[in-house]
């Protein structure tokens, strides 16, 4: 199996990725795309067998595994920041905490529904689930709040 990556390199990080990530990408089991745009990228993460989505810092959301999920792709991350938060194991991807348990991940992909990977994400994701928070949010804001705000009028 192949791993493809999608990335822009910015003028800023270039030297780094010529000397640094460049030799990297010349294992034969490693496709370098480079930057796709927004068209490509619903057949990109689509066609993927997963999103490998190693992250090494604490990432505050992780819209690249929303964007995966979002067309049925599941996910292998590393269990760093939001991760745990957006990955259900075992349902939408796997959270793995060495390069090891990402390889195993990566054997375990048959065991997962891509159907359920979409389900999840209309479940969470969506902009119409996202506004049906935010109204829920402020209802329970309202109720909360009510009283104290009848009192200082």
């Amino acid at each position: 199996m192949k791993i493809k990556l999608a990335a822009k390199v910015d003028k800023a990080d270039q030297a780094y990725f010529d000397t640094v990530i460049q030799p990297l990408l010349c294992q034969p089991h490693v496709e370098f795309i480079g930057e796709i745009g927004e068209v490509q990228k619903s057949a990109f993460l689509g066609s993927a067998a997963a999103l490998l989505f190693p992250i090494a810092w604490p990432e505050p959301f992780g819209l690249a595994m929303i964007e995966a999920m979002a067309c049925a792709t599941p996910v292998i991350a590393m269990r760093r920041g939001s991760v745990p938060e957006i990955i259900d194991d075992g349902v939408n991807g796997y959270i793995v905490d060495t390069e090891a348990e990402a390889v195993d991940a990566v054997r375990r992909l048959p065991a997962l529904d891509r159907g359920r990977v979409r389900l999840r994400f209309e479940e969470r994701f969506t902009a119409h689930r996202m506004a049906a928070n935010y109204m829920h949010l402020y209802e329970k804001l309202v109720t909360a709040y009510a009283p104290m705000l009848r009192a200082v009028a």
